[in-house]
């Protein structure tokens, strides 16, 4: 099996507008994940970052380049793929009239897992990330933001995925709910021996959670490095950057004015 969790190599994707011109969201991006690596990508909103992760879980076909997970070309055989990786996006869907417990029961059924195999799984996921089971048999609708976050994250790993996509998880979230979500995704990296792709625009997030992070921004990967690596890489004088001023002095912009930027353009 490759050493590689990802390899995505001149990935190229553009979407049609409604006024008929194509829009470039990915400009032959490149992108290495070792195995057991946590590797974050912080940009804006609409910087290319949820179509990458739709390409490399097989929701988006690229107009050029190759994707291989493991070894495996997720374009000529996505079915394996799928059965390696899982997505939680920002905002994860779920039946909200059905309790936590079953919409995690109908998720497993999705993969193949049994009710049978998926009840200890169930009990052994919720704990292991601090879920209260009492409240697992509550409807979804009636769980704060934060805790449907973690049923997401609990319904990633009954599949036991290799590869985990995170899409954002904690935008949106209160301050408590996002530290809780955070140390969530530093369990499973211990516990769970997964590789993590974590999209965020949160500079204390990917600090804190990514051994690399690349900047994107419009649809290019332009800096990708530890962070202590990016710091010292964007170093002008004797003071070392804080990554929000490594991000204005790779992109010439902060990432709030850039978001604005998008909106404006929408």
């Amino acid at each position: 099996m490759s050493d590689f969790a990802l390899d995505a190599i001149s990935i190229k994707k553009s979407f049609k507008k409604k006024r008929g011109e194509f829009h470039p969201a990915l400009k032959s991006v490149s992108l290495r994940i070792n195995r057991g690596e946590v590797v974050g990508i912080l940009g804006p909103n609409g910087s290319g970052k949820s179509t990458l992760v739709r390409v490399v879980s097989t929701l988006v076909i690229p107009d050029a380049g190759s994707v291989t997970i493991f070894g495996i070309d997720a374009l000529r055989e996505p079915r394996k793929v799928q059965r390696m990786i899982n997505r939680v996006s920002v905002e994860a869907s779920f039946f909200k009239k059905l309790s936590a417990y079953e919409n995690l029961i109908y998720g497993a059924k999705l993969y193949g897992v049994t009710t049978s195999e998926a009840k200890p799984r169930i009990g052994q996921i919720l704990e292991s990330i601090g879920f209260d089971m009492k409240r697992a048999s509550e409807p979804m609708e009636h769980l704060s933001r934060g805790m449907q976050q973690k049923i997401a994250l609990a319904r990633a790993l009954l599949t036991s995925p290799m590869l985990m996509l995170l899409d954002e998880p904690t935008t949106g979230l209160d301050p408590r709910s996002k530290r809780d979500v955070q140390e969530v995704v530093r369990k499973i990296r211990s516990d769970h021996d997964a590789s993590i792709l974590l999209c965020t625009h949160d500079m204390g997030e990917a600090e804190e959670l990514c051994d690399r992070i690349g900047i994107i921004l419009n649809g290019e990967i332009i800096a990708l490095d530890s962070p202590d690596g990016l710091k010292r890489s964007y170093q002008t004088t004797g003071a070392i950057p804080t990554l929000e001023e490594v991000f204005m002095l790779a992109t010439g912009t902060s990432i709030d004015e850039a978001d604005a930027e998008q909106e404006d353009d929408q």
